[in-house]
């Protein structure tokens, strides 16, 4: 019954902020014991796991990645947010929020994603 929706700017410029925001529906980003994930895959790769924000608000982020990604919350409008600063054509990619049982580095997997959007930074 959750679902999942990616929304933000399609197009991102070198060495500003991207920033995405999914929005939850059908259930609530406020339930307890769940964890709600950034999930990216660029190019012709996999998927790369990039971070999470807890029901706490702990958050949890890709060691690569730590020093300039960024996730938030806001319970009142059901809604997570990602933030990665700096940005290269190395960050183009499909972007998708996804939730979690437990932490996804532990062993917990994803049972409801977002469609994916995609993000292209170029000049």
């Amino acid at each position: 019954q959750v679902q999942l929706q990616e929304s933000g700017p399609g197009l991102v410029k070198p060495s500003q902020t991207l920033s995405l925001t999914c929005t939850v529906s059908g259930g609530s980003a406020a339930t307890n014991y769940y964890y709600w994930n950034w999930i990216r895959q660029p190019p012709g790769k996999g998927l790369e796991w990039m971070g999470a924000i807890a029901y706490s608000g702990s958050t949890y982020y890709r060691p690569s990645l730590k020093s300039r990604t960024s996730i938030s919350r806001d319970t009142s409008k059901n809604q997570f947010t990602l933030q990665l600063t700096s940005v290269t054509p190395e960050d183009t990619a499909v972007y998708y929020c996804a939730r979690a049982a437990g932490v996804v580095a532990a062993g917990a997997s994803y049972d409801y994603w977002g469609q994916g959007t995609q993000v292209t930074v170029s000049s």
